[in-house]
């Protein structure tokens, strides 16, 4: 297992136990709007067959749940994550997998749409990932990603940064009782918008029509990408 695998893995299996409070309070409460949107532009219905890669706890699945979708499989590599989703939603009994993006176990064409909620940054490699996700989605299939980003305002930016560096790690580690999880947090955001263009990345995938939406003063990105 690569450093940033175990790194990472880490630092969720470590504060599974406070995620869904502290993304709830950290976002004041945004992080619903987000997926919630985000859901309603990708254009899910009671035919979609989903795969949530990086699930977590499931608030991803569970809004797809209620926007009708029937069949529904989540996937982590932390079995702590899948372990918390396992018990809020007795009707995801079976459907979890533990696994990374990289090597998913399912076989070609065998979803029609893929979400992964501020999980691209933890992917150890971003292009296989999005590799994985081509081959299993069916034809004109959507993978729909969700990530924080910088925004490009000078004055929303710099109050962006000053709450991500400063204030969210000594909450979230209040909270979690891991101050390093909520320290990477911030500086994985920043180093991930500077370096890393998923647009292109889905593009080299074989993604032919890519959309892309900003969401509260830009400090979120909505990329949805069809086969």
């Amino acid at each position: 297992m690569s450093d940033k695998k175990t790194q990472v893995k880490k630092i969720f299996d470590n504060i599974a136990g406070r995620y869904d409070f502290l993304n709830h309070f950290l976002s004041f409460g945004l992080d619903f709007y987000w997926r919630k949107k985000a859901l309603k532009l990708t254009g899910l219905n009671s035919d979609s067959i989903l795969l949530d890669v990086a699930c977590g706890t499931g608030d991803v699945a569970i809004q797809a749940k209620k926007m009708g979708v029937q069949q529904i499989y989540g996937a982590d590599f932390s079995y702590n994550m899948l372990n918390l989703f396992d018990k809020k939603s007795d009707w995801i009994d079976g459907k979890l997998v533990q696994m990374v993006a990289e090597k998913i176990p399912f076989k070609d064409e065998s979803v029609t749409n893929i979400t992964v909620a501020f999980g691209v940054r933890n992917f150890y490699d971003i292009q296989e990932g999005f590799n994985s996700f081509y081959r299993i989605l069916r034809p004109n299939g959507k993978a729909t990603v969700i990530e924080f980003r910088m925004p490009s305002n000078k004055i929303i930016k710099s109050i962006y940064r000053f709450y991500f560096k400063n204030i969210l790690p000594v909450l979230g580690g209040i909270v979690s009782g891991d101050k390093a999880a909520y320290t990477y947090l911030p500086d994985s955001v920043e180093e991930f918008d500077q370096n890393i263009n998923l647009i292109s990345l889905l593009t080299n995938s074989g993604f032919r029509e890519i959309k892309k939406y900003n969401f509260t003063f830009e400090t979120v990105q909505v990329i949805i990408a069809q086969k």
